[in-house]
């Protein structure tokens, strides 16, 4: 798992999935805003005049000298929803984020987001 501290570290490296296929480079890494550990990555994937961001959880990352690799497999991954690359994730749209993923959504008590930018 990427440490909080890490997290400058790993912009710009090569997000791979488990069988090493290339998605796409990091860009931002969203936390839990309860635990205020790493919790998601947004990955830069598509054509040079195209890109767009997609999220990969990062449960189970492993960071390698110049790559961080994911649990899930790219076509997963590239067919997450997606934001623009000067866009921030709005709040209604973190629970089909995670639904996408099988992964439990969780907001705070009083309706608070569950990610935020690092």
């Amino acid at each position: 798992m990427i440490q909080a501290a890490d997290v400058r570290e790993w912009r710009s490296c090569d997000v791979v999935d488990p069988d090493g296929h290339k998605i796409g480079t990091l860009e931002a890494v969203y936390v839990n805003t309860r635990t205020d550990e790493p919790a998601m990555a947004t990955v830069q994937i598509g054509l040079p005049t195209r890109h767009r961001l997609v999220f990969v959880p990062l449960d189970g990352a492993v960071v390698g000298p110049a790559y961080v690799k994911v649990d899930y497999a790219k076509a997963l991954v590239k067919k997450c929803p997606s934001i623009g690359t000067d866009d921030v994730l709005p709040a209604e749209d973190e629970e089909p984020l995670f639904r996408h993923y099988g992964l439990p959504y969780e907001p705070g008590a009083k309706g608070e987001r569950q990610l935020a930018r690092r």
